[in-house]
């Protein structure tokens, strides 16, 4: 854990006093302190064309009344900072009554280690292994005319000091290894990208040669679409296979199960609580207690510790993602799910690992009862509305489905719809959950955070596809 205290004038007592004396009249607030390393390799095109390295540290102090947030950052820790960002807060907010709330369960339970995953495996050896995925997925032919390979990784300690000096701690690894191979055919490039991670060492994911995998999977989706029609259009049953998905779910569906959202009564959910707003069957949940998952927190960037919260049970909607603000006034209690980029931004509710749970059928059962439609293995870009639901999704790996069987991959297939209508139009949910490989982030607000996703395969008896086939 970071001392945050040791390289500066500021004492610990002297930052407990200024924050207990700024948030005296407030509903809350607190000083977030982090500090954190991260890195970047990459290599393409059998070279080592970045290795970059940075670290930073800072505080966000912030001050909550009533709807009004006040927030101050810096990357100074000093008490003359403090004081600065302090006097500013009080300035908001000097018009402003409120009571400082104290309620903030403690948790024991962690979910990953505090291990910083950077200096866990050398920077050679780091290398080494780039170049052997270069060599490893050339040897595979001579269609083979780009390979791209990276790790990113990041350490994050954070410290939460609340009025009163009441003080929360974590320490957050997060790592990514991820490769991308370009193949050429008879004139056709197609490009495949996979990638793997979460909140443990490189060395966990990439140990009995588990690297090789994620080499073949880019091949393989590379070399799928090399031998891809066409996709038709049309409205049409489409399955979404199990996994990576979900990302649908989650841009097209999660947002608007964010409790800012609904209490400005912009999300289409706000007014549907308690009611039916998904077929029977469909269950979606968003769980910050998967052990070292991309999106999984022990506690969350206001202190509070994260839960599995049910967000839509057997087609009923039963909560938002609430962080403090919302929670209060919306008079409910934090799901924890009040997350931040780093110290530079405010706190907002975010999603941690969302997830449709299993249901009782097979993904054969669902491709057999489809005489026309498509399989969407997985996506890429797309467009989203997020308080609406409405989206466009590209796919990047999909097939035809003839007859009850799976056919031709197809290319240049789009999936349009809304999260709240596509929700009712699921009929089948598969007993084959999957969770995502770990290198989701999540945009809102103009602030990325790490995510996980998770489904079984899901037949949708509706759905409109682009293509460039009638």
């Amino acid at each position: 854990m970071n001392d945050f205290f040791t390289k500066t004038d500021l004492s610990r007592k002297d930052a407990e006093n200024i924050i207990s004396e700024t948030l005296n009249k407030c509903d809350d607030g607190e000083l977030y302190l982090e500090s954190s390393k991260s890195e970047s390799i990459l290599l393409d095109d059998d070279k080592i064309k970045s290795s970059t390295y940075s670290s930073d540290l800072g505080y966000g102090l912030r001050a909550v009344t009533g709807e009004v947030v006040a927030y101050s950052h810096s990357n100074e820790i000093s008490k003359n900072s403090l004081k600065q960002s302090a006097d500013n807060l009080r300035s908001t907010l000097k018009s402003k009554d409120g009571v400082y709330n104290h309620e903030i369960p403690k948790t024991n339970e962690k979910f990953y280690k505090g291990i910083n995953p950077i200096e866990e495996k050398s920077l050679q050896s780091k290398l080494e292994l780039l170049r052997e995925v270069n060599s490893y997925t050339r040897a595979k032919g001579g269609i083979v005319q780009q390979v791209t390979a990276s790790f990113a990784g990041e350490h994050k300690s954070i410290e939460i000091i609340r009025s009163g000096g009441e003080v929360l701690t974590d320490v957050r690894p997060l790592v990514r290894f991820n490769v991308s191979v370009m193949l050429e055919k008879n004139g056709k490039k197609e490009t495949g990208v996979y990638g793997i991670g979460g909140r443990q060492s490189y060395d966990e994911y990439l140990k009995d040669d588990n690297w090789k995998k994620v080499c073949d999977e880019a091949f393989r989706i590379a070399s799928v679409n090399l031998e891809s029609k066409p996709a038709p259009a049309g409205e049409m049953k489409v399955v979404l296979g199990p996994g990576w998905p979900a990302i649908l779910i989650h841009e097209a569906i999660g947002h608007g199960l964010e409790g800012d959202f609904n209490r400005k009564k912009t999300s289409a959910f706000h007014n549907l609580m308690g009611q039916r707003v998904a077929s029977e069957g469909v269950t979606i949940v968003d769980d910050g207690t998967l052990h070292n998952r991309r999106g999984s927190l022990t506690i969350d960037d206001e202190g509070t510790p994260t839960e599995k919260t049910i967000l839509i049970e057997n087609g009923i909607l039963k909560n938002f993602m609430q962080d403090r603000l919302n929670a209060r006034l919306m008079n409910t209690r934090s799901t924890g799910s009040g997350r931040r980029e780093s110290y530079k931004h405010i706190v907002l509710p975010r999603m941690r690992n969302t997830m449709m749970l299993n249901g009782k059928y097979s993904q054969e059962e669902m491709i057999k009862s489809v005489d026309k439609g498509i399989f969407a293995v997985s996506f890429g870009g797309g467009q989203v509305d997020i308080t609406s639901g409405k989206f466009v999704f590209n796919c990047t790996e999909a097939y035809e489905i003839i007859n009850g069987k799976i056919g031709s991959p197809i290319k240049g297939a789009t999936l349009i719809g809304d999260g709240p209508s596509i929700l009712k139009e699921v009929s089948l949910v598969g007993n084959n959950m999957m969770l995502d490989p770990g290198i989701g982030t999540c945009g809102k607000a103009g602030q990325g955070v790490p995510v996980g996703v998770a489904q079984p395969s899901i037949l949708i008896d509706k759905m409109t596809v682009g293509g460039t086939q009638l």
